[in-house]
Protein backbone atom coordinates (compact mmCIF):
# COMPACT_ATOMS: atom_id res chain seq x y z
CA UNK A 1 0.00 0.00 0.00
CA UNK A 2 1.18 3.23 -0.94
CA UNK A 3 0.57 7.21 0.74
CA UNK A 4 1.34 10.08 -0.92
CA UNK A 5 1.27 13.34 1.47
CA UNK A 6 1.78 16.85 0.76
CA UNK A 7 -0.07 19.35 3.14
CA UNK A 8 0.66 23.01 3.75
CA UNK A 9 -1.55 22.37 7.09
CA UNK A 10 0.94 20.30 8.74
CA UNK A 11 -1.19 19.83 12.12
CA UNK A 12 -1.36 16.12 13.13
CA UNK A 13 1.21 15.02 10.43
CA UNK A 14 3.61 13.40 12.22
CA UNK A 15 1.24 11.18 14.75
CA UNK A 16 -1.36 10.35 11.51
CA UNK A 17 2.09 9.20 9.65
CA UNK A 18 3.53 7.10 12.29
CA UNK A 19 -0.04 5.35 12.18
CA UNK A 20 0.08 4.81 8.74
CA UNK A 21 3.54 3.59 8.48
CA UNK A 22 2.43 1.19 11.70
CA UNK A 23 -0.27 -0.77 9.03
CA UNK A 24 2.38 -0.88 6.52
CA UNK A 25 1.93 2.34 4.16
CA UNK A 26 4.36 2.88 2.29
CA UNK A 27 5.27 6.82 2.72
CA UNK A 28 5.71 9.23 -0.45
CA UNK A 29 5.79 12.98 0.01
CA UNK A 30 7.21 16.16 -1.61
CA UNK A 31 8.63 19.74 -0.17
CA UNK A 32 8.06 20.37 3.28
CA UNK A 33 5.85 17.16 4.31
CA UNK A 34 8.98 15.13 3.01
CA UNK A 35 11.33 17.31 5.18
CA UNK A 36 9.01 17.00 8.55
CA UNK A 37 8.69 13.23 8.30
CA UNK A 38 12.22 12.91 7.65
CA UNK A 39 12.76 15.31 11.00
CA UNK A 40 10.50 12.68 13.18
CA UNK A 41 12.54 9.64 11.78
CA UNK A 42 9.98 8.21 8.94
CA UNK A 43 11.19 6.32 6.50
CA UNK A 44 9.43 8.10 3.88
CA UNK A 45 10.32 8.25 0.21
CA UNK A 46 10.61 11.56 -1.99
CA UNK A 47 8.29 12.31 -5.38
CA UNK A 48 11.60 13.04 -6.89
CA UNK A 49 12.95 9.46 -6.22
CA UNK A 50 9.63 7.89 -6.84
CA UNK A 51 9.36 9.55 -10.40
CA UNK A 52 12.91 9.94 -11.12
CA UNK A 53 12.27 13.70 -11.81
CA UNK A 54 13.84 16.45 -9.72
CA UNK A 55 11.00 19.58 -9.25
CA UNK A 56 11.31 22.07 -11.63
CA UNK A 57 10.81 25.81 -12.07
CA UNK A 58 10.82 26.59 -8.10
CA UNK A 59 8.80 23.93 -7.04
CA UNK A 60 6.21 24.85 -9.67
CA UNK A 61 6.66 21.25 -10.81
CA UNK A 62 6.65 18.14 -8.25
CA UNK A 63 3.84 16.27 -8.06
CA UNK A 64 2.53 16.25 -12.12
CA UNK A 65 3.89 13.77 -13.26
CA UNK A 66 2.60 10.52 -14.72
CA UNK A 67 3.99 8.31 -11.49
CA UNK A 68 2.12 9.99 -9.37
CA UNK A 69 -1.24 10.38 -11.48
CA UNK A 70 -1.06 6.54 -12.96
CA UNK A 71 -0.55 5.54 -9.39
CA UNK A 72 -4.30 7.43 -8.47
CA UNK A 73 -6.41 8.04 -11.25
CA UNK A 74 -6.05 3.98 -12.82
CA UNK A 75 -9.32 2.48 -12.36
CA UNK A 76 -8.64 -0.97 -10.45
CA UNK A 77 -11.72 -2.97 -12.04
CA UNK A 78 -10.31 -2.12 -15.16
CA UNK A 79 -7.68 -4.42 -16.24
CA UNK A 80 -6.06 -2.39 -18.85
CA UNK A 81 -5.42 -0.12 -16.80
CA UNK A 82 -3.50 -1.86 -14.19
CA UNK A 83 -1.49 -3.78 -16.99
CA UNK A 84 -0.62 0.06 -17.99
CA UNK A 85 0.70 0.52 -14.60
CA UNK A 86 2.66 -2.63 -14.47
CA UNK A 87 4.19 -2.01 -17.68
CA UNK A 88 5.69 1.05 -16.86
CA UNK A 89 6.44 0.24 -13.13
CA UNK A 90 3.83 2.30 -11.43
CA UNK A 91 2.45 1.35 -8.16
CA UNK A 92 -1.11 2.31 -7.14
CA UNK A 93 -1.67 4.99 -4.47
CA UNK A 94 -4.05 4.31 -2.03
CA UNK A 95 -4.18 7.28 -0.12
CA UNK A 96 -3.84 10.77 -0.60
CA UNK A 97 -3.24 13.48 1.97
CA UNK A 98 -3.54 16.83 1.01
CA UNK A 99 -4.36 20.27 1.66
CA UNK A 100 -3.48 23.05 -0.11
CA UNK A 101 -1.50 26.20 -0.29
CA UNK A 102 -2.37 29.15 2.56
CA UNK A 103 -3.91 31.25 -0.28
CA UNK A 104 -6.50 33.16 1.87
CA UNK A 105 -4.07 34.42 4.76
CA UNK A 106 -1.51 35.05 1.89
CA UNK A 107 -3.42 35.53 -1.10
CA UNK A 108 -0.83 36.07 -4.10
CA UNK A 109 0.19 34.09 -7.65
CA UNK A 110 2.90 32.52 -6.37
CA UNK A 111 0.70 30.92 -3.22
CA UNK A 112 -2.08 29.79 -6.11
CA UNK A 113 -1.46 25.41 -5.64
CA UNK A 114 -1.73 23.45 -8.58
CA UNK A 115 -0.28 20.65 -8.35
CA UNK A 116 -2.30 19.84 -4.56
CA UNK A 117 -5.77 20.59 -6.21
CA UNK A 118 -4.87 18.24 -9.23
CA UNK A 119 -3.35 15.31 -6.91
CA UNK A 120 -6.51 16.44 -4.49
CA UNK A 121 -9.51 15.77 -7.36
CA UNK A 122 -7.67 13.17 -9.03
CA UNK A 123 -7.79 11.23 -5.43
CA UNK A 124 -11.56 11.89 -4.60
CA UNK A 125 -12.84 11.14 -8.26
CA UNK A 126 -11.15 7.84 -7.87
CA UNK A 127 -12.42 7.74 -4.80
CA UNK A 128 -13.42 4.00 -4.49
CA UNK A 129 -10.08 2.71 -5.31
CA UNK A 130 -8.33 6.09 -3.19
CA UNK A 131 -9.02 7.55 -0.29
CA UNK A 132 -8.63 11.46 -0.18
CA UNK A 133 -8.18 13.03 3.17
CA UNK A 134 -7.86 16.94 2.90
CA UNK A 135 -8.29 17.81 6.82
CA UNK A 136 -6.44 16.96 9.68
CA UNK A 137 -9.11 16.66 11.90
CA UNK A 138 -10.17 13.45 10.37
CA UNK A 139 -6.93 11.62 10.46
CA UNK A 140 -8.14 9.94 13.80
CA UNK A 141 -10.87 8.75 12.30
CA UNK A 142 -9.06 7.62 8.92
CA UNK A 143 -6.97 5.70 11.05
CA UNK A 144 -9.50 4.04 13.07
CA UNK A 145 -11.12 2.58 9.78
CA UNK A 146 -8.08 1.70 8.28
CA UNK A 147 -7.22 -0.35 11.86
CA UNK A 148 -10.63 -1.85 11.65
CA UNK A 149 -11.33 -4.90 9.76
CA UNK A 150 -14.12 -3.42 7.51
CA UNK A 151 -11.34 -1.00 6.34
CA UNK A 152 -12.97 2.61 4.95
CA UNK A 153 -16.01 1.73 4.11
CA UNK A 154 -17.63 3.30 0.59
CA UNK A 155 -19.59 5.44 2.40
CA UNK A 156 -16.19 6.90 4.49
CA UNK A 157 -14.74 6.98 0.94
CA UNK A 158 -17.53 9.19 -0.63
CA UNK A 159 -17.68 11.90 2.31
CA UNK A 160 -13.58 12.00 2.08
CA UNK A 161 -14.39 12.76 -1.41
CA UNK A 162 -17.07 15.30 -0.83
CA UNK A 163 -14.88 17.48 1.64
CA UNK A 164 -12.11 17.22 -1.11
CA UNK A 165 -13.82 18.71 -3.68
CA UNK A 166 -15.85 21.30 -1.07
CA UNK A 167 -12.05 21.86 -0.10
CA UNK A 168 -11.19 22.71 -3.92
CA UNK A 169 -13.70 24.67 -4.46
CA UNK A 170 -13.56 26.84 -1.48
CA UNK A 171 -10.14 27.06 -2.43
CA UNK A 172 -10.97 28.28 -6.44
CA UNK A 173 -13.81 30.93 -4.83
CA UNK A 174 -11.35 32.52 -2.77
CA UNK A 175 -8.49 33.34 -5.69
CA UNK A 176 -12.12 34.15 -7.84
CA UNK A 177 -12.38 36.88 -4.92
CA UNK A 178 -9.07 38.17 -4.52
CA UNK A 179 -8.99 38.43 -8.14
CA UNK A 180 -12.44 40.82 -8.17
CA UNK A 181 -10.97 42.82 -4.88
CA UNK A 182 -7.37 43.76 -6.78
CA UNK A 183 -9.16 44.15 -9.78
CA UNK A 184 -7.89 47.94 -10.80
CA UNK A 185 -10.77 48.88 -12.67
CA UNK A 186 -13.26 48.15 -10.05
CA UNK A 187 -14.70 50.49 -7.44
CA UNK A 188 -16.36 49.61 -3.85
CA UNK A 189 -19.27 50.22 -5.81
CA UNK A 190 -18.92 47.27 -8.39
CA UNK A 191 -20.73 44.24 -8.22
CA UNK A 192 -18.67 41.66 -9.14
CA UNK A 193 -19.52 39.83 -12.65
CA UNK A 194 -20.34 36.30 -11.13
CA UNK A 195 -20.14 34.79 -7.57
CA UNK A 196 -18.88 31.97 -6.35
CA UNK A 197 -19.54 31.28 -3.23
CA UNK A 198 -18.27 28.55 -0.43
CA UNK A 199 -19.85 28.44 2.80
CA UNK A 200 -19.55 25.73 5.84
CA UNK A 201 -23.01 24.66 7.85
CA UNK A 202 -21.78 26.09 11.16
CA UNK A 203 -24.92 25.93 13.88
CA UNK A 204 -27.79 23.60 13.46
CA UNK A 205 -31.19 26.19 14.45
CA UNK A 206 -34.12 24.50 16.49
CA UNK A 207 -36.07 25.01 13.71
CA UNK A 208 -36.43 27.12 10.35
CA UNK A 209 -38.95 30.34 10.13
CA UNK A 210 -41.76 27.84 11.19
CA UNK A 211 -41.68 24.22 13.42
CA UNK A 212 -41.82 22.81 10.26
CA UNK A 213 -38.91 24.05 8.08
CA UNK A 214 -35.01 22.78 9.27
CA UNK A 215 -32.74 25.98 9.85
CA UNK A 216 -28.98 26.31 10.15
CA UNK A 217 -26.47 29.08 10.14
CA UNK A 218 -23.88 29.13 7.54
CA UNK A 219 -20.48 30.63 7.17
CA UNK A 220 -18.51 31.42 4.53
CA UNK A 221 -15.11 28.95 4.44
CA UNK A 222 -12.54 31.56 4.62
CA UNK A 223 -14.48 34.17 6.43
CA UNK A 224 -15.99 34.90 9.73
CA UNK A 225 -18.48 37.40 11.65
CA UNK A 226 -19.19 38.38 14.67
CA UNK A 227 -21.71 35.60 15.34
CA UNK A 228 -18.14 32.76 15.25
CA UNK A 229 -16.72 34.56 17.94
CA UNK A 230 -19.88 35.37 20.14
CA UNK A 231 -20.65 33.07 23.57
CA UNK A 232 -24.06 32.47 23.91
CA UNK A 233 -24.54 31.72 28.00
CA UNK A 234 -27.92 30.26 28.47
CA UNK A 235 -31.09 29.67 26.97
CA UNK A 236 -32.97 27.25 24.48
CA UNK A 237 -31.00 26.82 20.86
CA UNK A 238 -31.27 29.43 18.49
CA UNK A 239 -33.96 29.40 15.95
CA UNK A 240 -33.60 31.00 12.49
CA UNK A 241 -36.00 34.20 13.40
CA UNK A 242 -33.65 34.38 17.07
CA UNK A 243 -30.60 34.41 14.85
CA UNK A 244 -32.24 36.92 12.40
CA UNK A 245 -33.59 39.27 14.81
CA UNK A 246 -30.46 39.36 16.63
CA UNK A 247 -28.40 40.04 13.61
CA UNK A 248 -31.31 42.89 12.87
CA UNK A 249 -30.81 43.98 16.31
CA UNK A 250 -27.54 44.42 16.46
CA UNK A 251 -26.98 45.97 13.08
CA UNK A 252 -29.44 48.82 14.52
CA UNK A 253 -27.76 49.54 17.58
CA UNK A 254 -24.68 50.36 16.02
CA UNK A 255 -25.68 51.93 13.39
CA UNK A 256 -26.99 54.18 15.91
CA UNK A 257 -23.09 55.08 16.15
CA UNK A 258 -24.13 56.78 19.50
CA UNK A 259 -21.67 58.45 21.94
CA UNK A 260 -23.60 56.95 25.06
CA UNK A 261 -25.54 54.38 25.47
CA UNK A 262 -28.43 53.08 23.29
CA UNK A 263 -30.70 50.32 23.50
CA UNK A 264 -32.76 48.87 20.72
CA UNK A 265 -36.00 46.63 21.05
CA UNK A 266 -36.39 44.34 17.89
CA UNK A 267 -39.19 42.07 16.61
CA UNK A 268 -39.86 40.28 13.45
CA UNK A 269 -36.58 42.32 12.01
CA UNK A 270 -38.24 45.71 13.14
CA UNK A 271 -37.26 48.21 15.89
CA UNK A 272 -40.50 48.60 18.38
CA UNK A 273 -38.19 50.80 20.14
CA UNK A 274 -34.94 52.48 20.28
CA UNK A 275 -33.28 55.04 22.73
CA UNK A 276 -30.45 56.72 24.16
CA UNK A 277 -30.07 57.33 28.10
CA UNK A 278 -27.45 58.52 30.43
CA UNK A 279 -27.00 54.78 31.51
CA UNK A 280 -27.88 51.65 30.09
CA UNK A 281 -30.58 51.15 32.15
CA UNK A 282 -32.16 54.02 31.52
CA UNK A 283 -31.60 53.34 27.41
CA UNK A 284 -33.24 50.09 28.04
CA UNK A 285 -36.23 51.29 30.27
CA UNK A 286 -36.65 53.77 27.22
CA UNK A 287 -36.44 51.80 24.57
CA UNK A 288 -38.64 49.19 25.92
CA UNK A 289 -41.14 51.86 26.74
CA UNK A 290 -41.39 52.86 23.10
CA UNK A 291 -44.07 50.21 22.46
CA UNK A 292 -44.38 48.05 25.39
CA UNK A 293 -46.79 45.98 23.50
CA UNK A 294 -45.15 44.75 20.86
CA UNK A 295 -41.72 44.38 23.07
CA UNK A 296 -43.13 41.25 24.01
CA UNK A 297 -41.42 38.35 22.86
CA UNK A 298 -38.71 40.57 21.06
CA UNK A 299 -35.04 40.81 20.87
CA UNK A 300 -32.91 43.57 23.05
CA UNK A 301 -29.91 44.62 21.52
CA UNK A 302 -27.22 47.27 24.01
CA UNK A 303 -24.45 49.05 23.13
CA UNK A 304 -23.31 48.71 26.55
CA UNK A 305 -22.56 45.96 29.09
CA UNK A 306 -25.16 44.40 30.35
CA UNK A 307 -25.39 45.12 34.41
CA UNK A 308 -27.42 44.09 37.27
CA UNK A 309 -29.55 47.66 37.20
CA UNK A 310 -30.43 46.84 33.37
CA UNK A 311 -31.26 43.11 34.08
CA UNK A 312 -33.43 43.81 37.12
CA UNK A 313 -35.46 46.07 34.50
CA UNK A 314 -35.61 43.27 31.95
CA UNK A 315 -36.26 40.40 33.99
CA UNK A 316 -40.36 40.86 34.49
CA UNK A 317 -40.35 41.02 30.58
CA UNK A 318 -40.43 38.27 28.39
CA UNK A 319 -37.46 38.56 25.98
CA UNK A 320 -36.51 36.04 23.52
CA UNK A 321 -32.86 37.29 23.47
CA UNK A 322 -30.21 39.31 24.39
CA UNK A 323 -27.70 40.70 22.80
CA UNK A 324 -24.88 42.83 24.25
CA UNK A 325 -20.73 43.54 24.02
CA UNK A 326 -20.49 42.00 27.29
CA UNK A 327 -22.94 41.15 30.63
CA UNK A 328 -21.73 41.44 33.98
CA UNK A 329 -21.31 38.40 36.99
CA UNK A 330 -24.23 40.07 38.21
CA UNK A 331 -26.78 40.60 35.63
CA UNK A 332 -25.79 36.91 34.36
CA UNK A 333 -26.69 35.64 37.90
CA UNK A 334 -30.19 37.68 37.99
CA UNK A 335 -30.88 36.45 34.17
CA UNK A 336 -30.01 32.78 34.86
CA UNK A 337 -33.44 32.48 36.38
CA UNK A 338 -35.02 33.13 32.79
CA UNK A 339 -34.13 29.72 31.59
CA UNK A 340 -35.37 30.17 28.32
CA UNK A 341 -33.80 33.70 27.47
CA UNK A 342 -30.68 33.66 25.51
CA UNK A 343 -28.47 36.05 26.29
CA UNK A 344 -25.79 36.43 23.45
CA UNK A 345 -22.12 37.95 24.44
CA UNK A 346 -20.81 39.68 21.43
CA UNK A 347 -17.11 40.60 23.32
CA UNK A 348 -14.84 42.73 21.25
CA UNK A 349 -15.74 41.34 17.18
CA UNK A 350 -16.10 44.65 15.36
CA UNK A 351 -19.27 45.70 13.70
CA UNK A 352 -19.33 46.75 10.13
CA UNK A 353 -22.23 46.85 8.14
CA UNK A 354 -22.96 44.09 5.10
CA UNK A 355 -20.75 45.03 1.79
CA UNK A 356 -23.17 42.45 -0.11
CA UNK A 357 -27.07 41.70 0.36
CA UNK A 358 -28.41 38.77 -1.47
CA UNK A 359 -31.66 37.13 -1.60
CA UNK A 360 -32.74 34.19 -3.32
CA UNK A 361 -35.22 34.28 -6.47
CA UNK A 362 -36.22 31.61 -8.97
CA UNK A 363 -33.13 30.43 -10.66
CA UNK A 364 -30.38 32.51 -8.84
CA UNK A 365 -30.25 35.52 -6.36
CA UNK A 366 -30.80 39.05 -6.20
CA UNK A 367 -27.31 41.10 -5.11
CA UNK A 368 -26.72 44.49 -4.33
CA UNK A 369 -24.25 46.48 -2.58
CA UNK A 370 -24.97 47.09 1.31
CA UNK A 371 -27.21 50.01 2.30
CA UNK A 372 -24.52 52.07 3.94
CA UNK A 373 -26.04 54.64 6.37
CA UNK A 374 -23.65 57.51 6.47
CA UNK A 375 -25.83 60.99 7.54
CA UNK A 376 -23.79 63.85 6.34
CA UNK A 377 -26.13 66.61 8.19
CA UNK A 378 -23.45 69.21 6.11
CA UNK A 379 -25.30 67.68 2.86
CA UNK A 380 -28.62 67.90 4.18
CA UNK A 381 -30.73 71.12 2.84
CA UNK A 382 -33.80 72.52 4.80
CA UNK A 383 -36.61 73.33 2.25
CA UNK A 384 -39.08 75.13 5.12
CA UNK A 385 -38.90 78.66 6.09
CA UNK A 386 -37.69 77.46 9.70
CA UNK A 387 -34.61 75.92 9.96
CA UNK A 388 -34.44 72.44 12.77
CA UNK A 389 -33.38 74.04 16.05
CA UNK A 390 -29.73 72.07 17.38
CA UNK A 391 -32.32 69.41 20.05
CA UNK A 392 -34.84 68.69 16.61
CA UNK A 393 -31.78 68.11 14.55
CA UNK A 394 -30.21 65.90 16.90
CA UNK A 395 -33.73 63.69 16.73
CA UNK A 396 -33.79 63.96 13.11
CA UNK A 397 -30.41 61.92 12.58
CA UNK A 398 -31.79 59.50 15.30
CA UNK A 399 -34.70 59.18 13.73
CA UNK A 400 -33.33 58.62 10.01
CA UNK A 401 -30.67 56.29 11.65
CA UNK A 402 -33.52 54.18 12.75
CA UNK A 403 -35.63 54.48 9.88
CA UNK A 404 -33.17 52.92 7.11
CA UNK A 405 -33.33 49.73 9.40
CA UNK A 406 -37.39 49.61 9.41
CA UNK A 407 -39.19 48.03 6.70
CA UNK A 408 -40.55 50.02 4.06
CA UNK A 409 -42.89 52.11 3.99
CA UNK A 410 -41.87 53.43 7.48
CA UNK A 411 -42.58 56.74 9.80
CA UNK A 412 -40.17 56.99 12.56
CA UNK A 413 -41.11 59.94 15.27
CA UNK A 414 -38.67 60.43 17.96
CA UNK A 415 -38.48 62.74 20.95
CA UNK A 416 -35.29 63.17 22.95
CA UNK A 417 -33.47 60.22 21.69
CA UNK A 418 -36.08 57.84 21.99
CA UNK A 419 -38.39 56.29 19.27
CA UNK A 420 -41.48 56.98 20.13
CA UNK A 421 -43.46 55.81 17.17
CA UNK A 422 -42.63 53.27 14.56
CA UNK A 423 -45.23 52.58 11.83
CA UNK A 424 -43.73 50.11 9.48
CA UNK A 425 -43.54 47.76 6.44
CA UNK A 426 -47.00 50.08 5.15
CA UNK A 427 -48.41 50.12 1.55
CA UNK A 428 -48.37 53.78 1.75
CA UNK A 429 -47.02 56.41 3.75
CA UNK A 430 -50.27 57.85 5.22
CA UNK A 431 -50.62 54.29 7.08
CA UNK A 432 -47.38 54.52 7.73
CA UNK A 433 -47.54 57.99 9.32
CA UNK A 434 -51.14 57.08 11.57
CA UNK A 435 -49.82 53.96 12.68
CA UNK A 436 -46.58 56.19 14.35
CA UNK A 437 -48.93 59.04 15.17
CA UNK A 438 -51.15 56.64 17.57
CA UNK A 439 -48.40 54.57 18.82
CA UNK A 440 -46.68 57.71 20.06
CA UNK A 441 -49.61 58.53 21.73
CA UNK A 442 -48.90 62.42 22.11
CA UNK A 443 -45.48 61.70 22.63
CA UNK A 444 -43.95 63.62 20.31
CA UNK A 445 -44.94 66.94 20.50
CA UNK A 446 -42.28 69.08 19.88
CA UNK A 447 -40.02 65.97 18.13
CA UNK A 448 -39.24 64.60 14.99
CA UNK A 449 -40.22 62.63 12.11
CA UNK A 450 -38.26 60.71 9.60
CA UNK A 451 -39.28 59.63 6.07
CA UNK A 452 -37.23 56.50 4.46
CA UNK A 453 -38.59 58.17 1.20
CA UNK A 454 -40.20 60.98 -0.12
CA UNK A 455 -44.06 62.19 0.49
CA UNK A 456 -45.79 61.18 -2.51
CA UNK A 457 -48.83 62.98 -0.55
CA UNK A 458 -49.08 65.87 1.89
CA UNK A 459 -51.33 63.87 3.97
CA UNK A 460 -48.44 61.53 4.85
CA UNK A 461 -46.69 64.64 6.23
CA UNK A 462 -50.26 66.14 7.87
CA UNK A 463 -50.47 62.47 10.13
CA UNK A 464 -46.69 63.70 11.14
CA UNK A 465 -48.02 66.78 12.23
CA UNK A 466 -50.80 65.75 13.67
CA UNK A 467 -48.88 63.77 15.83
CA UNK A 468 -47.04 66.95 17.17
CA UNK A 469 -43.72 66.75 15.25
CA UNK A 470 -42.28 70.11 14.64
CA UNK A 471 -39.46 69.00 11.91
CA UNK A 472 -39.34 66.13 9.27
CA UNK A 473 -35.94 64.51 7.52
CA UNK A 474 -36.89 62.92 4.32
CA UNK A 475 -35.00 62.38 1.43
CA UNK A 476 -37.41 64.59 -1.34
CA UNK A 477 -37.94 64.20 -4.95
CA UNK A 478 -41.43 63.58 -5.44
CA UNK A 479 -43.24 65.94 -8.07
CA UNK A 480 -45.30 67.06 -5.51
CA UNK A 481 -42.71 68.47 -2.71
CA UNK A 482 -43.52 71.76 -3.65
CA UNK A 483 -47.04 70.91 -2.29
CA UNK A 484 -45.10 68.60 0.77
CA UNK A 485 -43.06 71.71 1.67
CA UNK A 486 -46.06 74.43 1.74
CA UNK A 487 -47.98 72.06 3.94
CA UNK A 488 -44.76 71.99 6.73
CA UNK A 489 -44.83 75.93 6.06
CA UNK A 490 -48.32 76.46 7.45
CA UNK A 491 -48.02 74.42 10.70
CA UNK A 492 -44.72 75.74 11.42
CA UNK A 493 -42.25 72.72 11.06
CA UNK A 494 -38.64 72.62 9.43
CA UNK A 495 -37.93 69.78 6.82
CA UNK A 496 -35.01 68.68 5.70
CA UNK A 497 -33.92 66.94 2.45
CA UNK A 498 -31.14 64.20 2.50
CA UNK A 499 -31.20 63.65 -0.77
CA UNK A 500 -31.00 59.76 -0.06
CA UNK A 501 -33.72 57.26 0.60
CA UNK A 502 -33.45 54.36 2.78
CA UNK A 503 -36.46 51.28 1.23
CA UNK A 504 -35.85 48.17 3.37
CA UNK A 505 -38.04 45.03 2.40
Amino acid sequence: MRALLSVSDKSGLVAFAQGLDELGFELVSSGGTYAALIAAGLAARSVSEVTGADEMLDGRVKTLHPVIHGGILANRSEPDHMQQLLDREIAPIDLVVSNLYPFVSAPGIENIDIGGPTMVRAAAKNHDAVAIVVNPADYDQVLEALRSDEGLTPLHRRALARKAFAHTAAYDAAIVSWFDATDPDTDDDSLPMSLHLSLDRVHDLRYGENPHQTGARYRFTHGSGWWDSATIHQGKEMSYLNVYDTEAAWDLVNSLAADGPAAVVMKHANPCGAALGSTIQEAYARAHAGDTVSAFGGVVATNRAVNAAMANELAPVFTEVVVAPSFDAEALEILSAKKNLRLVEVGDSPWAPLRLQMRSVAGGMLVQNGDFLQPDVSEWQTVTEREPTEQEMVDLVFAWRVAARVTSNTIVLVKDGQAVGIGAGQQNRRDAGEIAAEKAAGRAVGGACASDAFFPFRDGLDAAGSAGATAVVQPGGSIRDDEVIAAANEQGMAMVFTGRRHFRH
